[in-house]
């Protein structure tokens, strides 16, 4: 199934999603087929819509060719027999928009949103630097999974909150799913071997694009440019496999300017925002 929800994807580009993006979000928990329901809509032949609701929140994901916005009706009653409320999209997919409001879904202001940014590979990409005592380097081997793993758990943790469930087992799901190069996932490990910061690029070749899908610095290690110079150095790897340009999604609300800060410190500028729309309760 996600090869063919690739298919679609890779197809459509641009759009809100990039072959990576759905690697990343199928593999990197353990056990998701607990939490998430999937469904495909074919017409002639060949996918032309996807839909991926996410169990408990009650949230949905997914892809609609537009030149069948007539499925959009359909994708909404599947997702409102999971009893999800919640719908996300990308600002330009109009067809999926109109059809929201139809079915009764009202825009969600005032909430914390992504936005999508891109920059040309064709512009200069300094050369990567970290600070005395700290290495840069790409993961070599499926035996770099534990470090990766734990760099990300140290990344996306919260303060009391519960522990990411990226684990070694799921980041070698990750490193063997298409289109996954070791060469493209670099991270920057601190004086003594404990890992800091990482950047994970995924590369479609047919449309010579690149995606940054996760990037992360463990909070201890923060405001030393250690991201920055793990991205640098995946692009400048991404460049030289045939990408000529990237993209990355980031919060876009001011409450946490962090992320966007890091991707347009190296280049990257807003182009998209994602829009999410609720279906109200019924009495």
């Amino acid at each position: 199934m996600l090869r063919d929800m690739q298919e679609l994807t890779q197809r459509l580009w641009p759009s809100r999603w990039h072959i990576g993006d759905l690697a990343w979000i199928w593999f990197q928990h353990t056990g998701r087929e607990a939490t998430c329901r999937t469904a495909l809509w074919e017409r002639e032949g060949r996918t032309a819509a996807w839909a991926w609701a996410n169990l408990p929140e009650g949230s949905l994901d997914l892809q609609l060719d537009p030149a069948h916005p007539e499925l959009a009706g359909e994708i909404l009653a599947w997702f409102a027999e999971t009893g999800g409320r919640t719908v996300t999209v990308l600002d330009d997919e109009t067809a999926m928009i109109e059809a929201l409001l139809r079915h009764g879904y009202q825009e969600q202001t005032g909430r914390p949103f992504f936005i999508h940014l891109s920059r040309s590979l064709a512009d200069p990409l300094p050369e990567p630097a970290v600070p005395d005592g700290y290495l840069l380097r790409s993961v070599r081997s499926e035996d770099d999974a534990e470090a990766r793993a734990a760099a990300h758990r140290a990344a996306f943790t919260l303060p009391g909150g519960p522990p990411s469930k990226v684990t070694t087992e799921s980041y070698r799901d990750i490193m063997r799913a298409w289109p996954y190069r070791s060469e493209l996932d670099w991270f920057v490990t601190a004086p003594g071997g404990t890992p800091a910061a990482f950047c994970l690029v995924w590369l479609d070749e047919r449309n010579k694009v690149a995606i940054l899908e996760p990037v992360g610095t463990d909070p201890g290690h923060r405001r030393l440019g250690l991201a920055g110079a793990a991205i640098l150095a995946a692009l400048r790897t991404a460049r030289e496999l045939g990408a000529e340009s990237a993209r990355v999604c980031a919060r876009g609300d001011d409450a946490y300017p962090s992320a966007r800060a890091t991707y347009m410190s190296v280049g990257f500028r807003p182009y998209a925002r994602n829009r999410t729309f609720v279906r109200p309760e019924t009495t």
